[in-house]
């Protein structure tokens, strides 16, 4: 009994130490970050102030990027076109930087994203006006879209990326009984990210977090659509590099078109691309030219499926938050509705009464639910999906309204509800990233399957049902990559999860365990488990020069491995030591044990 009070006492001990360690917070250095230059304070130039006139050339052709606000079109600056040989530039800094942070412990690592998290929780407000001003949306969806999914991250890697980085054993097998096994995780080297404009902050950070965390390198690719505030963020994250004493080339942010991009894809370890089908196609055949492995995040038209036996008003509002959600700018987004037919109506009238509380207006200059749509030429294509659905037969139930948008009313789109839509529709098929709600009826489970399925694309999807076990294997018939159960989006928020799609959607995963370790050289090591004491031979019938039973031999030892039942094993057991110690006769043919 007092052997027992030792090793509770013992066991009580180290407990209230571990929580008590707990309770002291780790020391973590501030960075200073100068953003003077990115606040709108009022006391901007005249060269900083005057309203963007988009300029009548082909984007390809410009020799830089102007940068404005979409939601008043004032002018914020412009970035640099990088040439193909300046892309090169950055990628041999980043490979020389890679080099040495290769070399970094994982306390190192750690610190360098506490940094980052400290900064970002007490820089919130900054970070999303930034976001803001450079993508249209407003302060609650950037702080949902940005700054959580970005914390979210952050925390999860710092608690568990470590565990998933080091080496993990596996079972060797029948026939490796004495050998040890496991997988090694190696940086890959110099990655390449190529990100969207709909979430600039997440998507720099996503595929940086990732990189650096398992010892790489990587040079980021900024939407031209986004870059003013990329450049920005990327300020913030060497300013933590180079408070950890790390490489301060080991991040690059690259601004340009089309042949930036290809550029960077032909010069790195592996390609992280977030955008759409078409281009992720042009990625693809890029990347085949040098056979570096390829994530592609190419978009979605993410099924809302609602049962009848939901609480309809609960839903609608994750209907609207789905659709609407960083002025349709989302990364996720529910873009087709489907609702069972006895709660149709019902539905319809909830989502209509939440969008006519909707204010769509400059997300800076009031409080407003709905912000400005990013690219210049996007609400004209809605507006096409919109007319093409009209006219086909379907109806506009409900439009939003613009607010305080002045002289840029056409930076905005109104969330516009329809009904009557079906999937011969534009609207059913593209990808809208707009915020717009086609509602279509269904009558059972299986049309409401076939019916989400009917799509090139393959992200996500949600469905809603009182019946958990319903709404789950609703989901499990739905061919994409991400289900939520009674919940839109949530995979997001849970960052162990993988995240990406099938069909048009893309392939790979990033964010996870299988998102870290897509950044890394997967190398299989297999060695002796008891060395130099038990050691590979090679049986005297399987060497050189092969024996005239060898084959004989190894038939026996594959019964005796992986016979289906315990008698076929122990017979080509018996038959194995049989041939092993019996005497040769090399002038009596032998016949084999199924023979005898």
């Amino acid at each position: 009994m007092e052997l027992w009070w030792i090793l509770l006492v013992l066991g009580s001990a180290f407990a209230v130490c571990r929580l008590l360690l707990m309770l002291i917070p780790p020391v973590v250095p501030s960075i200073d970050v100068d953003a003077s230059d990115m606040l709108d304070d009022g006391n901007q130039t005249e060269e900083g102030a005057y309203i963007y006139v988009p300029r009548k050339v082909k984007l390809a052709q410009a020799d830089k990027i102007q940068c404005y606000e979409p939601a008043t079109m004032r002018y914020l600056g412009y970035c640099p076109v990088l040439t193909p040989n300046e892309v090169k530039q950055h990628v041999k800094q980043a490979r020389t930087a890679q080099k040495e942070w290769a070399k970094s412990t994982f306390k190192q690592r750690r610190q360098f994203l506490r940094i980052l998290l400290k900064y970002i929780i007490e820089h919130q407000e900054l970070i999303c006006e930034i976001s803001s001003r450079d993508t249209g949306k407003t302060m609650v969806d950037a702080s949902l879209g940005e700054i959580m999914t970005t914390c979210e991250k952050i925390t999860w890697l710092l608690a568990e990326g470590e565990k998933w980085l080091k080496p993990e054993y596996r079972s060797s097998g029948r026939s490796m009984l004495h050998k040890i096994s496991r997988v090694e995780f190696y940086p890959l080297g110099m990655i390449g990210a190529i990100v969207s404009w709909n979430y600039p902050f997440h998507n720099l950070f996503n595929p940086m977090l990732a990189a650096v965390f398992s010892g790489n390198s990587i040079v980021i690719k900024v939407s031209e659509h986004a870059s003013w505030s990329g450049c920005f963020y990327l300020r913030i994250i060497q300013a933590a590099l180079v408070a950890v004493g790390a490489p301060e080339n080991l991040v690059h942010v690259i601004t340009g078109f089309a042949e930036t991009g290809e550029a960077l894809v032909s010069s790195v370890d592996k390609v992280i691309f977030v955008g759409s089908p078409g281009i992720g196609k042009m990625i693809m055949r890029n990347a085949s030219e040098t056979l570096i492995p390829v994530t592609l995040e190419l978009g979605g038209k993410d099924a809302f499926i609602v049962c009848e036996d939901v609480d309809v008003p609960h839903v609608a509002q994750i209907a609207v938050r789905a659709s609407l959600q960083s002025s349709g700018q989302n990364c996720a987004g529910a873009e087709r509705f489907y609702v069972h037919k006895n709660v149709y109506s019902d539905f319809v009238a909830q989502i209509v009464k939440i969008i006519k509380s909707v204010r769509v207006g400059p997300p800076l200059k009031g409080r407003y639910d709905v912000g400005a749509i990013c690219m210049e030429e996007h609400p004209d294509r809605l507006q096409n999906l919109v007319n093409d659905a009209l006219e086909k037969g379907a109806q506009i139930v409900c439009r939003g309204n613009f607010e305080n948008t002045g002289d840029v009313v056409a930076q905005f789109f109104p969330p516009t509800v329809l009904i009557n839509v079906d999937h011969s529709m534009k609207l059913m098929q593209e990808e809208a990233f707009g915020p717009i709600i086609p509602i279509m009826k269904f009558s059972t489970d299986e049309e409401a399957v076939r019916l989400a399925n009917d799509s090139n694309y393959g992200l996500g999807c949600a469905v809603f049902s009182q019946n958990q076990r319903r709404a789950r294997e609703i989901a499990s018939k739905l061919h994409c990559g991400v289900a939520a159960i009674n919940d839109f989006a949530s995979n997001y928020m849970c960052q162990s999860l993988p995240f990406g799609g099938v069909k048009h959607s893309g392939f790979g995963r990033f964010a996870g365990v299988e998102g870290l370790r897509a950044c890394c050289l997967v190398k299989s090591v297999v060695e002796d488990r008891w060395w130099p004491y038990i050691k590979t031979k090679i049986p005297n019938p399987l060497q050189y020069p092969i024996a005239d039973n060898s084959f004989e031999f190894q038939e026996s030892l594959v019964e005796a491995l992986y016979g289906l039942n315990v008698w076929h094993r122990l017979r080509g057991l018996i038959n194995v030591f049989k041939i092993l110690t019996e005497q040769k006769q090399p002038d009596t043919p032998r016949r084999s044990p199924r023979a005898q």
